[in-house]
């Protein structure tokens, strides 16, 4: 007489399995994700340390934590012939940060292109509106539909001055990152030395500003930011319910006095820079 397996004791095995599976998977899931914030957040880190060395060198902080993607032929990056992020001699890297991976966040990963010549230009995040009593000059001027962030480039020849698209590099995800915006996502900017009216002209090439003692002092271009100023913050964890940011704390904001911390997602989303420790 032959044994074997009778067809309820096979359906018991496959629920034993199941529900294994079920415990088990959750459990992974949540020991990725962990370990991916913690590595972001030590990375954020260094970040920061490698901030504060240059500004000691430098008297001042960097425009941008990479650097603005360039090609190889001084046209748009965007043409292809885009020099690669681990050749660029930038304020940061290879000098103070000596690994790209420092500038990428867990959560960016090859999407069939190579992160290290893939770019994107960035529109302003949302900010917050200007109301009541407050100055509304030093509330952050632009936001996500105004545009692409551009600089003045001057030709050395001719000396004339061109309002460009800047340019980042994607692997660097602490200068600009990508965010659900409906079925379109959008790049949204991280890192600038200023954000708000009083410093932020309306045309790069044609400063109409020029600061002010009104103005919000926690933006890295002042000379004196206080350590409540952020520097950037890491938005790949945000969980969203119906379109809408939720109220827990998966941003990874970094502020200039202290280590990267974790943040209500929605705060961060609603103030972007105005958040405060």
């Amino acid at each position: 007489m032959k044994k074997g397996f009778t067809l309820i004791e096979l359906l018991v095995v496959i629920a034993i399995i199941s529900i294994l599976a079920a415990i088990i998977f959750p459990v992974y899931a949540r020991a990725k994700d962990s370990a991916y914030r913690g590595s972001d957040m030590a990375n954020m880190n260094s970040v920061r340390t490698a901030l504060q060395l240059y500004r000691s060198d430098q008297g001042a902080f960097p425009p941008a934590i990479l650097g603005y993607a360039t090609s190889y032929s001084g046209g748009t990056p965007s043409s292809g012939d885009v020099v690669p992020a681990d050749q660029v001699k930038g304020a940061l890297y290879p000098k103070r940060i000596d690994s790209l991976t420092t500038l990428r966040p867990a959560y960016v990963r090859p999407e069939g292109v190579k992160l290290e010549v893939d770019v994107t230009r960035a529109v302003w995040p949302p900010k917050l509106a200007a109301t009541g009593s407050a100055d509304p000059g030093a509330y952050q001027r632009f936001g996500p539909t105004d545009g692409y962030i551009q600089r003045c480039e001057i030709d050395p020849n001719t000396g004339t001055k061109t309002a460009t698209d800047n340019y980042y590099y994607r692997i660097s995800g602490y200068d600009a990152a990508r965010v659900p915006n409906g079925t379109t996502p959008r790049n949204e900017l991280r890192y600038a030395l200023f954000w708000s009216g009083y410093a932020v002209p309306l045309d790069p090439c044609n400063p109409d500003v020029s600061g002010s003692a009104a103005d919000d002092p926690r933006q890295l271009g002042y000379t004196d930011p206080p350590d409540t100023t952020v520097v950037t913050w890491d938005s790949y964890f945000r969980e969203y319910s119906n379109g809408t940011v939720a109220h827990i704390k998966r941003d990874i904001v970094l502020f200039l006095g202290g280590a990267a911390r974790p943040y209500d997602s929605a705060e961060v989303a609603l103030k972007s820079w105005k958040v405060l420790p």
